[in-house]
């Protein structure tokens, strides 16, 4: 008797299943991760900063006292009239900055934040080791939306929210709240291989890293 193609194929996925034994057994799942590793602040921050331009993002190193100046210098390079901003910011950080800011809500609709030339945002906590910076959605850094439709986000980072790697990160995270990880601009390839971004979210990242904060 002739065995069909399709035969072979459900034969085949019997023979896991089979394999596999019951499928509310308990499987071991090993979790020796790399954890607690720790860098002096100029190492962390020289490789933080060398992951970030690696995937061009552009960088500015600062004291927290000079977060309002950067940002506002930054927002006018990009002729940034409109800003916005999520509803738990810090005030002070735009406080040097002279075009409208527009304060975010969950009722205004997403669609609409492409009219924003740049949008200001905190940040949970940073990997050194991959370039990444997480947003969990916390009063500073808002709703998802705000972070990804705008095309210039500014981010800022403070150097003590910046670990080394990536289990260090996600221990800071609390699981229960939406994340976000950013690793430089979004970009994509098209079928040509060829760099395209603002596909999935801000074309421009500004990053500025307070290194005394």
């Amino acid at each position: 008797m002739t065995t069909t193609a399709r035969e072979t194929v459900l034969g085949r996925v019997r023979d896991a299943l089979t394999l596999a034994g019951p499928a509310d057994a308990e499987v071991a799942v090993p979790r020796a991760y790399r954890t607690g590793r720790t860098l002096p602040d100029p190492e962390r921050l020289d490789l933080f900063v060398d992951r970030l331009v690696d995937y061009k993002a552009r960088v500015h190193t600062c004291t927290a006292q000079d977060t309002s100046r950067v940002i506002a210098e930054v927002l006018r390079e990009h002729g940034a009239r409109r800003i916005g901003v999520p509803a738990g910011h810090d005030p002070a950080w735009i406080a040097e900055y002279d075009g409208e800011t527009f304060q975010d809500t969950a009722a205004f609709p997403a669609p609409e934040l492409t009219d924003l030339d740049a949008v200001v945002t905190g940040s949970a906590v940073s990997c050194a080791e991959t370039g990444t910076i997480f947003l969990d959605g916390s009063p500073d850094q808002g709703r998802r939306a705000l972070s990804l439709v705008p095309d210039v986000h500014v981010c800022v980072v403070d150097l003590s929210s910046v670990v080394v790697g990536v289990p260090e990160a996600v221990a800071r995270l609390v699981p229960e709240r939406p994340t976000t990880m950013i690793s430089g601009p979004s970009a994509t390839s098209d079928i040509e291989l060829e760099r395209v971004e603002g596909v999935h979210g801000p074309r421009t990242l500004e990053v500025v890293i307070r290194t005394d904060a």
